[in-house]
């Protein structure tokens, strides 16, 4: 019996700081502002390192180290990376042995580019880990108390109800983080699926792309989420930290004041962190504090894994705002959260 099983993906990422760069203001960006290089020349790296990554593995990673026996089900390419990640995982002590190979497509590859601002883009190549197949999974031997779903990209979010409705069956607890390929998955689909998480966890994008509502109105979406989902619904904020609601009251804490290295794997290692504290003792506040400090942990160091903390790693705690769930001054009490 395992405690925790991740499903997601498993990436080999390449950081780079490129000397010679200019970060320009443009409306064309998404973002309003866009990183270049010269084009047609070669451009100096001052920096490079390697690590893996992925939410899948990077979760697994932390559950492990928190000391719960966890198992990682994924697939890589039949190649250097895929093999190096599952070595890895492995001298972890996590269990790979549901995890899949393929010669169909190459491991998933994320080039990680920082620029000047201390800010970074990372260009993505969703490989092999997409191309799990339902029944591949061998159902019959995930034996666990938790399953964590890390966001599913591409074809593997098909595998997102299936996964949810095994676990329901079976009497396994799910967390979920969702990123955009399940963010758009059918809406009757989506409502079915959410109702059966323990934990849904978004950042603030992905809350206000389910809810169809500004991020900005944090009430407004809890009170949305709270009615698309029986469990605890987690919003994270980046630098400004996270927000939590049980359905009777909302939590709110920000992030330990540190020197940011590499913000690569944050959101896995807050999500991660915090499921870990809640299975340790049930109690959100706790796993709020474990949460961040996992994440602060992360960024302190290159890499999505580097960082995290162990079992045994003693951290500092953040100061917890709690206050009960109303929206114009009208309460929203109700008692979600399962035991």
């Amino acid at each position: 019996m395992f405690d925790v099983i991740t499903f997601g993906s498993a990436a080999w990422d390449v950081f780079l700081k490129p000397g010679d760069s200019k970060i320009i203001k443009d409306k064309k960006f998404i973002t309003g502002r866009g990183v270049c290089f010269n084009l047609g020349s070669k451009v100096d790296v001052e920096d490079v390192d390697f690590a893996s990554g992925g939410g899948g593995t990077n979760t697994a990673v932390t559950f492990q180290r928190q000391g719960f026996k966890t198992a990682y089900c994924g697939k890589v390419g039949n190649d250097i990376s895929g093999k190096e990640i599952l070595e890895e995982l492995q001298e972890e002590g996590i269990n790979t042995r549901f995890s899949k190979t393929t010669d169909f497509k190459p491991t998933n590859q994320s080039i990680v580019v920082k620029s000047l601002e201390d800010e970074r883009t990372i260009l993505v190549y969703r490989g092999a880990s997409e191309l799990l197949s339902k029944k591949e999974i061998p159902w019959g031997e995930l034996k666990t108390k938790w399953i964590y779903l890390a966001p599913l990209s591409g074809k593997l979010s098909g595998l997102f109800e299936a996964i949810v409705d095994f676990a329901k069956k079976n009497n396994i607890k799910v967390a979920a983080n969702l990123g955009n390929s399940q963010l758009y998955l059918k809406k009757d689909l989506l409502k079915r699926v959410l109702k059966k998480l323990d934990v849904l966890i978004l950042n603030q994008e992905e809350a206000s792309i389910l809810t169809n509502i500004p991020y900005s109105k944090e009430a407004e979406i809890f009170k949305k989420i709270d009615e698309m989902c029986d469990g605890i619904a987690i919003m994270t904020k980046g630098e400004t930290g996270v927000s939590l609601s049980d359905g009777k009251f909302i939590y709110k804490a920000k992030p330990l004041k540190v020197k940011v290295v590499d913000k690569t794997g944050a959101g896995d290692a807050f999500s991660s962190g915090f499921i870990s504290g809640f299975i340790k003792k049930n109690d959100i506040e706790y796993a709020i504090q474990l949460g961040v400090a996992n994440a602060t942990g992360c960024i302190l160091k290159w890499g999505a894994k580097t960082g995290l903390l162990k079992k045994s790693d003693k951290f500092k705690k953040v100061k917890i705002e709690k206050e009960p769930c109303t929206l114009n001054g009208l309460c929203l009490f109700k008692s979600k959260v399962r035991q």
